[in-house]
């Protein structure tokens, strides 16, 4: 069974300089919750949404009831170097947004990636035989890599559903989660400050021994749902117990684990479990339906296409999983197409 390390920091969680790198739904939890804790935040944003965020604020609703927290908004050049900054952003973003952070980043600025699926960072310190690997659906030719020295990164899993209904806005009506480890499965004085920081601001923090084990719980979760919540345009809670959608999650459930397994992940919830604790959540529409419906471009790098390449290391047979994939791919670019020929119809 994996292993949760207890937090060692018994004093007050120290003041850290923070930034959140992506301002939407995920980003401006975390940085509302830090914010309201007395940590010094600064969010990285722009548009119109650095626009709302200087004038309003963040508005976050969730299970302690409606917050409006004041927070420093701006572009990298308005901040200094950060203690701690977390990457909130689809995946395929992940490259530009580490351009983006170089001037807030010194030799001792953790990193992390609170990002979906799997992380550019999987074989590092992983200690297998595919140690030092690259996934290339992630991190082509290793060009993410080269962009952070990858001992500066902090592993992460994050169990938090929220939803923008506009710029800063947003609500989060299940409890906060984020889990964290070392890539390398150590136990780090950093590991431990970081799990103080973010338990102190109102979100549970496990810091943990094989965050691997975590990631691929939440990466069984993210390929078996998302992709079909783009096909069949529904919610987790219809996903996790309508007949017909729920035979469906709980296939590709049994071809990932497969696959974790493979790589020496151990799962602790098994499909049943799944099931129950996704029809739980109620009604929320996965963060891929969500960028569906605006037009935007779907994460299948990192939820779909590498989970279908570690399988292939393996031989392993992606019948369901892979035909969904197609088949969200092909809605997300149909979709996009005709989004783009309505605005620029609209703009003529």
């Amino acid at each position: 069974m994996p292993k949760t390390m207890e937090p060692t920091m018994t004093s007050p969680a120290p003041k850290q300089r923070i930034c959140i790198a992506g301002a939407g739904a995920i980003g401006c939890t975390i940085a509302a919750r830090l914010a309201m804790s007395g940590q010094e935040v600064s969010v990285l944003a722009r548009g119109a949404t650095l626009a709302t965020l200087r004038s309003q604020g963040i508005v976050l609703t969730d299970l302690e009831g409606t917050h409006t927290v004041p927070v420093n908004a701006g572009s990298a050049a308005d901040f200094g170097v950060q203690d701690i900054i977390f990457l909130c952003c689809k995946s395929q973003d992940i490259a530009a947004l580490l351009q983006q952070i170089k001037p807030l980043v010194d030799e001792n600025t953790v990193v992390v990636p609170a990002i979906n699926g799997v992380p550019w960072w999987y074989f590092h310190g992983e200690g297998g035989r595919f140690a030092g690997s690259t996934v290339e659906a992630v991190d082509p030719a290793g060009s993410v890599s080269a962009l952070l020295p990858l001992r500066q990164i902090m592993g992460t899993v994050v169990f938090i559903t929220a939803e923008a209904s506009a710029p800063g806005q947003v609500t989060a009506k299940n409890p906060h989660l984020m889990m964290f480890g070392e890539p390398d499965n150590s136990s780090s004085e950093r590991l431990q400050r970081l799990c103080a920081v973010v338990a102190a601001a109102g979100i549970e923090a496990r810091p943990l021994e094989r965050i691997r084990d975590k990631l691929w719980t939440k990466i069984i979760a993210n390929a078996s749902t998302n992709p079909l919540s783009v096909v069949a345009g529904a919610t987790l809670e219809e996903l996790y117990t309508r007949p017909a959608l729920r035979d469906t999650v709980v296939a590709i459930m049994q071809e990932v684990l497969l696959v974790a397994a493979s790589y020496g992940a151990r799962v602790e919830i098994d499909p049943l479990t799944f099931l129950e604790l996704g029809a739980a959540m109620g009604p929320v529409r996965t963060s891929m339906l969500q960028d569906y419906e605006r037009g935007r471009a779907l994460e299948l790098g990192s939820i779909g296409d590498a989970v279908l390449e570690l399988a292939a290391r393996f031989d392993i047979p992606m019948t369901v999983t892979r035909k969904v994939i197609g088949l969200a791919r092909f809605h997300g670019e149909k979709h996009s197409s005709s989004t783009a020929t309505q605005a620029a119809a609209a703009s003529a």
